[in-house]
């Protein structure tokens, strides 16, 4: 099997896990994550949603002049060489990171929050470029938006999110930055990644957590990019039949 046809086999793969109904574990989870979430006052929630935003477009929609010119070049086995090869380094980066600001305890396991969530933005900006997509147009940063949030969430909104993406034509013809649904993007967000990073604000095991914690989330994230730009490749370039 050549290795377009290898990953189209792995693209269909992925594709029956994201279209998969929650299981049991997966709605108990959502239930408890929901009134842990109702607990919060109003105030909280909506300062979080507005803090979380405001770094998120901060990174995404504030700068023009530090992402790479698209790729214009290569099959794709040498763009995916060169995207996993950028995951690697980002992944060490963040690994890095998360063992530092974790051997500082509680506060500085709250700075890795904005710092991680930098170095994750800056990697899909790469990776998009590395597919030969212009990330300094406005709808390739809305696609960029919808894969962080394919990445961390539940099963039920990742059902969601992976079907606008299928759709993106339609889709970013009706999504702004403004009325993307920043609310259930932070608390998906907040409960997926809680439990990984909660042992992080730990002293002494802080920085054992953070770096396995982070190198896990990049990995997450780099490989749900992989075939979130597979589905734009395969719908551009149809794979040839294997002769027989």
């Amino acid at each position: 099997m050549n290795y377009p046809q290898q990953a189209l086999t792995d693209l269909r793969d992925w594709q029956r896990r994201m279209q998969q109904k929650p299981t049991l574990l997966n709605r108990v989870t959502r239930r408890v994550q929901a009134r842990l979430n109702a607990l919060l006052p109003e105030k909280v929630h909506v300062a979080i949603t507005v803090a979380i935003q405001k770094m998120v477009q901060g990174v995404l929609f504030g700068s023009t002049h530090t992402t790479q010119k698209p790729v214009v070049e290569g099959t794709l086995q040498e763009r995916e060489e060169r995207v996993r090869a950028r995951i690697r380094a980002y992944r060490n980066t963040a690994a890095v990171e998360g063992g530092v600001t974790g051997a500082g305890g509680f506060l500085l396991g709250l700075a890795d929050f904005p710092l991680l969530l930098g170095i994750k933005l800056k990697l899909l900006f790469d990776i998009a470029a590395l597919y030969g997509h212009d990330v300094r147009q406005f709808p390739e940063r809305l696609y960029l938006l919808h894969i962080f949030q394919l990445a961390f969430s539940s099963q039920h909104t990742r059902r969601e999110t992976y079907r606008q993406l299928v759709d993106w034509p339609t889709t970013q013809q009706h999504v702004t930055a403004e009325s993307f649904d920043w609310r259930t993007f932070q608390q998906e967000y907040r409960d997926y990644i809680d439990l990984a990073k909660l042992a992080q604000l730990v002293p002494v095991i802080g920085a054992a957590v953070g770096a396995v914690a982070n190198y896990r989330l990049l990995e997450q994230l780099g490989e749900t990019a992989i075939m979130c730009y597979r589905l734009r490749w395969f719908a551009e370039h149809p794979p040839l039949p294997e002769p027989q």
